[in-house]
């Protein structure tokens, strides 16, 4: 049986070949590799697929992110010939708020148990930039989001309420609802838990003197007519059932939806496993 460090490299390894041969095979123009120099701006956005999982009804999850090659240009794309899915509605629940760089398993698509060999495609147009990427079940691309097989780690789970209902895993639904107003920081708590890996005990290992963060929680704008700053926009919770609070403060009314993350030690992207981090989703309607 292979060790989980070959898991991890093997997985990592078949992850990178296949984005790049859709990358390749769709793109309708040269554009820099995924780890060139980055422009700071006029360069386009990527769409990324983590990859399939099942669910327990039988149906198929597709975990979406994307890259936004841009170091220093976010960009709001509407839902319409610049940022759409097919086949179907042009919005499927993509975001239209895209931050710099690479952003993961931002919104899952929900495909029935007869998928097949059909494909989904998801077109983002950024600064004249064209990029088209289908999705499907490539027996090559199958995820344990909930659980990495090799060590057994799970996601953090967060919950919007002290004693609230937890969430955890890819974004499936809105967490909870606030109401705020323009101009006014909203608070948004949470609080913050993460099961540990087979054969952890006690706390965190130390790093640089003191414990290990039980997971950071990261926010982001995902949709809204406006800015959202958020003070702050990361914070590392420091033991189980933490409670961390950043403030929301909206440039303009309108409904906003943001996405709320939390990553343990296993980092962005899970550190190739497409496992472990969480992803969900807070509606704010702003007065």
């Amino acid at each position: 049986m292979p060790s989980s460090k070959t898991f991890r490299i093997a997985t990592l390894a078949g992850v990178l070949a296949v984005s790049g041969a859709l990358t390749a095979s769709a793109q309708q123009k040269p554009d820099p590799l995924t780890m060139g120099p980055a422009r700071e701006r006029g360069a386009s956005i990527t769409p990324a697929f983590e990859g399939w999982y099942q669910n327990e009804d039988g149906s198929f999850s597709l975990l979406i992110g994307y890259y936004n090659r841009n170091s220093k240009q976010a960009l709001d794309i509407p839902i319409g010939p610049n940022n759409r899915i097919e086949p179907g509605e042009p919005d499927q629940g993509q975001p239209t708020h895209f931050e710099v760089g690479r952003q993961w398993g931002v919104f899952v698509l929900k495909v029935p148990k007869d998928f097949g060999k059909q494909k989904v495609t998801w077109t983002i147009v950024a600064n004249g930039e064209v990029q088209s990427i289908p999705f499907t079940l490539n027996p090559g691309y199958p995820i344990t989001p909930y659980k990495e097989l090799g060590m057994g780690n799970q996601p953090p789970t967060l919950a919007f309420a002290e004693g609230g209902a937890k969430v955890t895993g890819p974004p499936i639904s809105v967490a909870t609802t606030l109401t705020g107003k323009a101009g006014q920081p909203l608070p948004i708590p949470v609080w913050v838990e993460d099961v540990k890996s087979k054969g952890e005990e006690g706390p965190a290992p130390a790093r640089g003197g003191r414990a290990a963060a039980v997971a950071t929680v990261s926010f982001h704008k995902y949709r809204g007519p406006g800015t959202v700053t958020f003070e702050p926009a990361r914070i590392p919770a420091q033991k189980q059932g933490e409670k961390v609070a950043t403030t929301a403060t909206f440039s303009a009314p309108g409904e906003y939806l943001l996405r709320v993350q939390a990553n343990d030690e296993s980092g962005e992207g899970g550190g190739g496993f497409q496992c472990c981090w969480t992803n969900t989703y807070v509606k704010v309607t702003v007065q």
